[in-house]
């Protein structure tokens, strides 16, 4: 589920796997070890220290990295991006779930992110389109390449599922502009007459040749 990040790849605001450079951007980083445990590992029934601690992430301008963070290493102690264990919950037993274009966006860019299984099923569609070859998927995802190969297959039958039942899109046909006549009078103002046109005099069929003798 990992594509080996290049150097020039664009930033796209999404921490990468592995990544804690944010860690310093934080508005707890700093504090002392044990004022920190109290504060953002409170009990449950600590509501003092928890108020605390979402004062201080309310605060803190890396809250989506830092729950990122929690969610994608199943860190469900403590109080995260403002977030106790019990908010969290929800966001921890529906994270396959999780289908942020952001980050197939960035993985299509190079960037090392975390996929969910929605995000990584997203990837392979996106793949079997932009024709991607089975290797090329696997290196990627790192899988196997009879594993590339069959999701492959699986998105191609998709797409021919899709078209089967609601047809193929066809292309807008462009209307032909209709050439204006050329016999069509020019308009006239108004309380003025036009020239009545004469028929062309006939000229006679054969002339006198001479008198009569």
């Amino acid at each position: 589920m990992r594509h080996i990040t290049t150097h020039d790849a664009p930033a796209t605001g999404l921490r990468g796997i592995g990544d804690t450079s944010w860690h310093t951007r934080g508005t707890c980083h700093g504090m002392d070890v044990e004022d920190a445990e109290a504060v953002f590992f409170p009990g449950p029934r600590d509501h003092e220290e928890i108020a605390e601690a979402k004062e201080l992430c309310g605060w803190c301008p890396v809250r989506r990295e830092c729950l990122d963070f929690a969610l994608e290493n199943v860190l469900k102690e403590g109080v995260w991006a403002g977030m106790t264990e019990a908010e969290r919950r929800p966001l921890h037993d529906n994270l396959h779930q999780r289908l942020d274009y952001r980050r197939v966006t960035a993985f299509f860019q190079g960037r090392n992110v975390h996929l969910t299984e929605a995000e990584r099923q997203v990837v392979i569609d996106h793949a079997y389109v932009r024709g991607w070859r089975p290797d090329r998927l696997a290196a990627a995802l790192q899988i196997s390449h009879k594993h590339a190969r069959d999701v492959l297959r699986q998105a191609a039958n998709k797409v021919l599922d899709r078209d089967r039942n609601y047809g193929v899109p066809r292309p807008k046909k462009k209307r032909k502009k209709t050439s204006k006549a050329k016999d069509i009078p020019t308009p006239t103002a108004p309380g003025t007459q036009q020239p009545a046109s004469r028929p062309a005099a006939s000229a006679p069929a054969h002339a006198a040749l001479g008198k009569a003798a």
